[in-house]
């Protein structure tokens, strides 16, 4: 009975992790990695061909986007999956794969141009998707099934996502018993059309999510229509778009959600008639999935809305983009108003239109309103960057970068520890996944030292025995540096460092000569201290 790490362990992107029971294999996601890839990841322990089942907590690519590769190399058994994660499923890995075709056939004609012979291959194809999709088995949360020898399941609502679940998952083997739960990813409390994450009770050992574990969300719950409010009026005052980028399965539609009840209560009298446009073929569909998605799965006040006879998420002024004329004409329309197009963290899609078209104009904004990853187009606007690389060019930005806090589908370090302490006896042991390496070891070390968790953050790799409660392999990490091969984590936390004093520097220009002479005798006595000969 055994547990191994594969993806998503110091990283937030790329989730699978493996279970090993009776001579069965199965996996617990399968998810594409996004944005930097910061470590090497292990291989899987069989071939695609003998992998057995495989647990899908919910239909986010960086926890599904590698399912259609597993079907091509050869797996043939059930994704398991609840309801509306398989209906999203179908969407998302459909467009997946669209992505990935489209992609090999613009680089294959950027090397006909080029004079190269050497065909690109797409990472899979549409048939692939379809071929996966036909083996997805769909559950109702909050029922314990029977999956095969020594393995029962239950699907509990987290909150995260339209059909989001953590698992539960009962192993027995040679009369050994075993409860492993898997939390997927941990949904944010009091938010609009989802329910808050409903938590277990018990287990002997738990994967934890980590994506938010250093850092709290406002204690005050901002009040997202008042804020978006106020951004809709500096900017349409001054002429220019707001251009969001949004995920386009459950963040647009909470979006949409919001801009529903701007118009319906007119809080923006100004304005009474601006137009939001969803550009996202994908967000238009998902947002059919939601309007006919189950009540009893959605909020309270969601679900009142739906039954006074109200569509939660449609309003006047709503335009819905789906060819590329429709989405190239948002950018002719002159007319301030609200672009809403996916990805969401800018490193696909239609958004990089909109970006281009607005990152240099004074009077736009562009708003986050979810996690931007390390190495995302998204993450270097919110740093600050002042020129970025779009669809090929160098664009200025001058427009308003902002960020509304708060608006996350994940829990905050509050959420989280919530999410543990609900279990009445504390696990043999906490698994800390899915974070960025410093905030994993970082939350990993609060549990052990704040809250008397046994805690252990491993690398890809790793392998634990689930009857003995030990490690029999102890993966260490190889990070992966882009352009510089691989480096060992200390000397990867040093080039951070090195980047950190690099914009301390720059920002100290014109301080004190005093302060400056001061810095500049530190940094020269690290110089003496650790200088090689």
């Amino acid at each position: 009975m055994e547990l191994r790490f594969i993806g998503a362990d110091h990283e937030v992107t790329g989730s699978c992790h493996c279970l090993h029971i009776n001579g069965k294999y199965i996996l617990v996601d399968y998810g594409m990695e996004q944005g930097g890839n910061v470590f090497e990841n292990a291989a899987l322990p069989v071939k695609p061909s003998q992998i057995d089942y495989v647990f899908v907590t919910h239909a986010h690519i960086d926890h599904t986007g590698m399912l259609p590769k597993l079907y091509q190399e050869g797996f043939t058994g059930q994704v398991l999956a609840t309801k509306d994660s398989t209906r999203l499923c179908d969407l998302m890995l459909r467009d997946s794969a669209h992505i990935q075709m489209m992609e090999a056939e613009w680089r294959n004609k950027k090397a006909g141009r080029k004079g190269s012979s050497e065909a690109y291959e797409p990472l899979y194809t549409m048939e692939d998707a379809l071929g996966i999709l036909r083996q997805f088995v769909p559950y109702d949360y909050g029922q314990i099934y029977d999956l095969c020898e020594g393995v029962r399941f239950r699907f509990t609502d987290i909150g995260h996502l339209l059909g989001s679940a953590s698992i539960e998952i009962w192993l027995t083997e040679n009369g050994e018993e075993r409860k492993i739960v898997f939390s997927g990813d941990v949904g944010n409390k009091n938010q609009p059309i989802l329910k808050d994450p409903t938590y277990t009770t018990s287990a002997d050992y738990v994967l934890v999510e980590s994506t938010y574990g250093d850092r709290y969300h406002e204690k005050q719950r901002t009040d997202y229509v008042a804020a978006l409010t106020d951004i809709l009026r500096e900017t349409f005052k001054r002429g220019g778009n707001v251009v969001i980028p949004a995920f386009a399965v459950g963040r647009t539609q909470v979006l949409l959600y919001f801009f529903r009840e701007i118009k319906q209560k007119n809080l923006l009298p100004e304005f009474p008639d601006f137009k939001v446009f969803v550009d996202s073929p994908m967000a238009v569909t998902a947002t059919g999935i939601f309007t006919e998605a189950d009540p009893n799965n959605l909020d309270d006040e969601a679900r009142a809305v739906m039954e006074s006879g109200v569509n939660p998420i449609s309003f006047p002024g709503l335009e819905l983009s789906i060819t590329t004329d429709e989405s190239k004409a948002i950018n002719e329309n002159t007319e301030p108003k609200v672009i809403l197009s996916a990805s969401g963290m800018c490193d696909a899609g239609r958004i990089k239109h909109h970006l281009k078209y607005n990152l240099w104009r004074t009077d736009s904004t562009v708003v986050f309103v979810g996690y931007q990853a390390e190495g995302t187009l998204g993450r270097q606007l919110l740093d600050g960057a002042e020129t970025v690389k779009v669809l090929g060019d160098e664009v200025a930005v001058h427009c308003k970068i902002t960020m509304i806090q708060g608006m996350s589908g994940h829990a905050d370090k509050e959420g989280l520890l919530d999410f543990l302490k609900a279990f009445e006896e504390k696990p043999k042991k906490v698994f800390v996944v899915h974070g960025d390496y410093d905030v994993v070891d970082g939350f990993t070390k609060c549990l052990q030292e704040e809250y008397g968790f046994d805690a252990f953050a491993p690398y890809s790799g790793s392998e634990f025995d689930l009857i003995t409660g030990e490690f029999t392999h102890v993966a260490e990490p190889v990070r992966i540096e882009k352009g510089a091969g691989k480096m060992s984590v200390p000397f990867a936390k040093l080039k951070d460092a090195e980047k950190q004093i690099d914009k301390l520097i720059d920002a100290s220009q014109g301080l004190p000569n005093k302060e400056l002479e001061a810095f500049a005798k530190d940094l020269q006595a690290l110089y003496e201290k650790y200088k090689i000969e």
